[in-house]
């Protein structure tokens, strides 16, 4: 039995306390205001974020930073903008060696790092892991079956996480693959949103099919071009959270698509969703990486596009549709 601190009290913070302690671990609840916590507290349910979801009675939920300093291993749980200051904060209660597992899935904007890069930067003594994959909040909250990835250089950090998380409806995988899983897991939110937008627009299943099909190449051509693993990208992290983001209402990324598709505003569209949206976020890191390493990548220049630049969205589709003629293997 470990105790697990999660920093961060949204949707997936919260479900990852929950399934924590159906792991058989002591849990500790950070949330970054006072306000909220006490709420928590009070109800035994995040209301705002994930309601309907009991948390156990033996949950600590607290908004000291000092509370998680007895914690043997903590989990970031934050959207990827936030992820450099939550490090430099808490840097100070991580002891040598400790595990921090890195929980969002997005680019450092400017630096262009992977977040585990990020916190790695802030907190050199640390060993640091990413747990990622098709997995709703909404769902494992509720106990639903679902299979995820805990990723790290080093094996014997992966399995330490997956012994940790585990449970009859969470199946832990692990991967030393860390490039290609945190790779797989940032981009497929920007295939999401093209995937929404094409929804709200009125498009069909065989435009988000090519959407998903070509977006999984751009994916794999940038991972395997910054060192992950061609095998990473046709798995869980890659292909799996690619189609449950692009599929479902449970989305942000894909509902903030369809607002688009519809015709609101970006600002309309995130105020609608009312939870950050790391595809949008994301755009222009995502954009900038593919510059920085040669490789085409036309969905994410459209998307870039598209939220930046005021293009409507049909022309971007008609764009991508009458593009050079070239052969799908050569993956262009």
């Amino acid at each position: 039995m470990k105790t697990v601190g999660v920093i961060g009290s949204g949707s997936w913070g919260t479900a990852l306390a929950v399934q924590l302690k159906r792991a058989g671990n002591n849990v500790i609840l950070w949330s970054f205001k006072e306000e909220e916590a006490m709420a928590i507290l009070a109800d035994r349910e995040n209301k705002e974020f994930l309601p309907g979801v009991k948390l156990d009675e033996d949950i600590t939920v607290t908004y000291k930073d000092e509370d998680v300093s007895w914690a043997d291993m903590l989990v970031f749980s934050t959207p990827s903008k936030f992820v450099r200051n939550i490090a430099k904060r808490f840097a100070p209660y991580v002891k040598k060696d400790e595990i921090i597992v890195n929980v969002a899935k997005g680019l450092e904007e400017g630096t262009l790092l992977r977040l585990s890069q990020v916190i790695k930067e802030e907190i050199p003594q640390c060993r640091v892991a990413v747990l990622s994959g098709p997995s709703h909040a909404e769902e494992v909250g509720k106990d639903m079956a679902t299979a995820i990835v805990a990723a790290s250089e080093d094996i014997k950090t992966a399995s330490e996480i997956q012994d940790t998380f585990m449970s009859p409806m969470f199946r832990v995988y692990t991967n030393t693959d860390i490039i290609g899983v945190e790779l797989g897991g940032a981009l497929k939110n920007l295939i999401a949103l093209a995937a929404g937008t094409a929804d709200g627009c009125g498009f069909g299943d065989n435009t988000k099919a090519a959407l998903m099909t070509r977006g999984l190449a751009e994916i794999s051509r940038l991972g395997i071009a910054m060192g992950g693993k061609k095998e990473t990208f046709a798995g869980l992290t890659g292909i799996g959270d690619l189609i449950v983001t692009c599929t479902s209402m449970h989305s942000r990324n894909r509902r903030a698509g369809i607002l688009l598709g519809q015709g609101k505003s970006l600002r309309e569209a995130l105020d609608q969703v009312h939870m950050v949206v790391e595809g949008v976020i994301n755009a222009k890191a995502a954009y900038d990486l593919s510059i920085k390493y040669g490789i085409e990548m036309p969905i994410t220049n459209e998307i870039n596009n598209v939220l930046y630049k005021g293009k409507n969205v049909k022309q971007a589709v008609y764009d991508l549709m009458t593009r050079d003629k070239v052969d799908e293997i050569d993956m262009d």
